[in-house]
């Protein structure tokens, strides 16, 4: 009972992201959105570690801030750069569903940078979560719910950000989290700032009510809420919280469904269920 609600919970705002962010693109340019995003979340994440708790020796090195650096462009500027972009040619229950693969891509970019063997269940565990998304987006394709575009760039967006996950267990964290996940955040706008600057038409965005409510949801119940309950389930147990994953999917597509008329099929319920099975096969090898 300990996990049952903050579990539920978690994987309701964390799956609301994609449907956040399909909002945000419909009147803004998605690098407008992304950047905007970026600097009030982590300028507020940076605000309340050095002037509210006032965190002792909590300024990055020299050797910190290059790989703050390197997770920041990863992390933040790629994918999360990238994943706004493809959610402009890509149905919001597809940008939830292509989320929850992350495990798996992580799995394998951890084998290949380790230089271990890859473990059978993990490879057929990505295969069956691609073969989902792909089965899932099949008729979106038809309908103009999805470009191929717009998968390609969520693909990238996938790899990026488990890059950045290996990338950043590489190495033992000496700052705090809200500093390490403050400055990411700050510097990853600061790196797509050039690109937003040379590419958004900021005179057909607009800064209205829809537009604010998107950033707003995506900073506060996303980014702070979400992840606390997140943190929480971990330390409850880490192998049970992983499992709530699984239930992000399903709660991406009902959001699509009811609140941007998105179309649920007899795909969508098949790619579903083998992501799903892949995120298992892939997480405890068992059939």
């Amino acid at each position: 009972m300990k996990q049952l609600v903050p579990g539920l919970l978690f994987a309701a705002l964390w799956a609301s992201a994609s449907a956040a962010t399909k909002f945000g693109v419909k009147v803004a340019h998605p690098f407008i959105l992304a950047n905007v995003r970026f600097f009030i979340a982590g300028g507020g994440m940076l605000l309340f570690a050095y002037a509210i708790k006032r965190y002792d020796n909590a300024w990055p090195t020299r050797t910190e801030w290059q790989r703050l650096t390197i997770f920041a462009l990863l992390n933040t500027t790629i994918y999360l750069g990238a994943y706004v972009l493809a959610l402009e040619q890509v149905s919001a229950g597809i940008g939830s569903l292509s989320t929850a693969t992350n495990p798996l891509f992580i799995s394998v970019m951890s084998a290949i940078w380790l230089r271990r063997p890859l473990r059978l269940n993990e490879g057929m565990g990505l295969l069956l979560g691609l073969l989902g998304v792909a089965v899932a987006t099949y008729p979106l394709l038809e309908k103009a719910y999805a470009t191929v575009e717009g998968l390609l760039i969520l693909l990238f967006a996938m790899v990026s950000v488990s890059l950045a996950t290996v990338y950043y267990a590489r190495f033992e964290w000496r700052l705090p989290n809200v500093v390490i996940n403050g400055w990411q955040v700050f510097i990853g706008g600061i790196l797509l700032l050039p690109v937003t600057l040379l590419t958004a038409d900021f005179g057909q965005s607009q800064f209205n009510t829809t537009f604010w409510l998107s950033v707003m949801w995506l900073i506060i119940p996303v980014s702070v809420a979400a992840l606390q309950l997140w943190f929480y389930l971990v330390r409850q147990d880490a192998v049970q919280a992983s499992l709530w994953l699984f239930l992000c999917p399903i709660f991406g597509f009902v959001y699509s469904s009811l609140l941007l008329n998105e179309p649920i099929t007899v795909y969508t319920v098949a790619g579903t269920a083998l992501v799903i099975g892949g995120l298992w096969l892939g997480r405890t090898g068992k059939k």
